[in-house]
């Protein structure tokens, strides 16, 4: 049980200096002698910890999955927002190697990578062992995601040295060959621990994404990857532990941990002790005057929330402890806002706070500034917990909702349309949308953007779908340069790595 995290940042602590860059010593590693298995666990609680910083919240990983994409764009509101310009190089497809949100993400994800590595040195026992190469491969897995390479450390190596590099395929290869190997070991659950079912997922998520990894610019799928998904799905499926929750926002509720009937793999977070950036999800959008008071920034753009029927429940709910707290919903929200009695807000300059589809890259007329774009709450408002802004909301990596999209997307990349459109309406009827008549590659996308909006996915879908440099509302151009992130210049000394294309 993942229950106490004190130990754990004293234990992450020790790592923290040393993973700043990847050719620099990591400071933290310890001698083998003395080390009790107690010492192992708070290892072991100190890698779940590091997947914060690059997971949970708006401004790690989930920032590179969604603001180069349809779903997610932070428009310069006057000198609010401008961050000499990093968020609108995300979304315009503009950054550079010294991007600062790539550098960090490139940097936290290896950290991940690194910690979890160091606790190899010293005695696990197979679960504890599983468990830490788990959340390796999960970290490695998003590094090539977006990089193409992997920086890796065997346990105990010089870490005065560069550390050495696997390239795609191979470094896919070592992680489906990881996942594979752990899966004995690693334990049913619960939901919050690395466990067989979230190794399946991933592995799932492998398959699915090999020729998007090999060739991002024109993907293909061989039919037996197609199939290796198509079973794991049926794995997870036939262990009768899912099913699709009634209201969907009970998936990223503050006790999401006993509502949710379809998370697999949740990072824990106790409400007003020791949580991640969960709250950041709903701080980044909500204008000044709303309870809580947010930023004014992060908002979707109208084709996107165009592709929602009206009657689809993850559109937009009032949801119970939320609604009638604040007015705020669950979901998008657009048009007038109120509180919770129903009066009507204003922003700061007097105006009806009314939140307009209509957004640009560059906001500049005055009374247009705090109201642009459409605002998103994907994780109800912990107003419990909002004292101390420390949310119990635990983050969602994976959930039932991923294997039955990922397994009917491998049954129609196999011409097996039928049962693949049964899977996606049976998951339409409990949204509340209308059924589809036919299944295609284009509707499918759609499908995922309305099940995952928000949730760190997109990037990933639009690349395997083919469409990630297609133009948008406010993105015009594109580069296959930007199909990949470049190496940041603060790595570049390790000689192992390659800059990739066009940087």
């Amino acid at each position: 049980m993942r229950t106490k995290y004190i130990t754990a940042f004293v234990a992450l602590a020790l790592f923290a200096t040393g993973c700043t860059k990847l050719d620099e010593n990591l400071n933290g590693q310890i001698g083998n002698t003395g080390v009790s298995s107690g010492n192992v666990a708070a290892l072991l609680n100190a890698s779940y910890t590091a997947m914060r910083s690059p997971y949970q919240g708006t401004y790690g990983w989930w920032a590179l999955q969604e603001f180069p994409t349809d779903e997610a764009i932070a428009p310069t509101r006057a000198g609010d927002w401008d961050d000499n310009g990093a968020w609108r190089a995300l979304h315009l497809h503009r950054w550079a190697t010294d991007h600062p949100r790539i550098s960090n993400v490139f940097r936290d994800l290896n950290s991940v990578s690194f910690v979890t590595t160091n606790l190899f040195q010293f005695n696990p026992t197979p679960v504890q062992a599983a468990e830490a190469r788990f959340l390796r491969a999960m970290a490695q897995f998003s590094i090539l995601d977006g990089w193409n390479q992997v920086p890796y450390r065997e346990p105990g190596e010089d870490v005065t040295q560069p550390s050495k590099v696997r390239q795609a395929p191979e470094a896919l290869d070592y992680i489906i060959a990881e996942l594979n190997a752990i899966l004995p070991d690693l334990p049913n659950g619960p939901n919050y621990q690395a466990n067989k079912d979230a190794a399946r997922v991933l592995l799932m998520k492998c398959y699915l994404n090999k020729g998007a990894f090999l060739n991002r610019q024109t993907p293909t799928f061989d039919a037996a990857d197609m199939n290796q998904v198509i079973t794991l799905a049926d794995q997870i499926i036939n262990t009768g532990k899912y099913t699709l929750s009634a209201n969907y926002f009970d998936n990223f509720a503050p006790n999401n941990d006993a509502l949710s009937k379809e998370n697999i793999f949740t990072a824990q977070n106790l409400g007003g002790s020791d949580a991640g950036g969960v709250n950041s999800t709903w701080i980044a959008g909500l204008h000044y005057n709303q309870r809580p008071g947010g930023n004014n920034g992060f908002a979707t753009l109208s084709d996107f929330y165009n592709k929602f029927e009206a009657n689809d429940q993850r559109r937009g709910v009032a949801y119970p402890g939320v609604t009638n707290q604040a007015g705020v919903r669950a979901g998008f929200l657009v048009g007038q806002q109120t509180d919770q009695t129903g009066a009507i807000l204003k922003d700061r300059r007097g105006n009806n706070l009314i939140f307009t589809p209509e957004v640009s890259i560059i906001e500049r007329d005055p009374n247009h500034l705090e109201v642009a774009g459409i605002r998103v709450i994907k994780y109800p408002v912990d107003y419990t917990n909002l004292a101390t802004g420390i949310a119990e909301n635990d983050w969602v990596y994976f959930r039932y909702a991923d294997v039955l999209l990922m397994k009917a997307e491998a049954l129609l990349r196999t011409s097996q349309n039928g049962p693949a459109l049964t899977l996606v309406n049976g998951l339409r009827t409990v949204r509340g949308a209308t059924p589809l008549a036919s299944l295609t590659l284009a509707n499918l996308l759609d499908e995922r953007g309305r099940e995952f909006y928000w949730e760190g996915m997109r990037r990933q879908d639009l690349i395997r779908f083919g469409q990630f440099l297609t133009p948008t509302q406010e993105k015009k151009v594109d580069d296959p340069k930007y199909l990949l992130f470049p190496i940041p210049n603060n790595q570049v000394t390790n000689t192992n790595l390659v800059q990739n294309p066009g940087y």
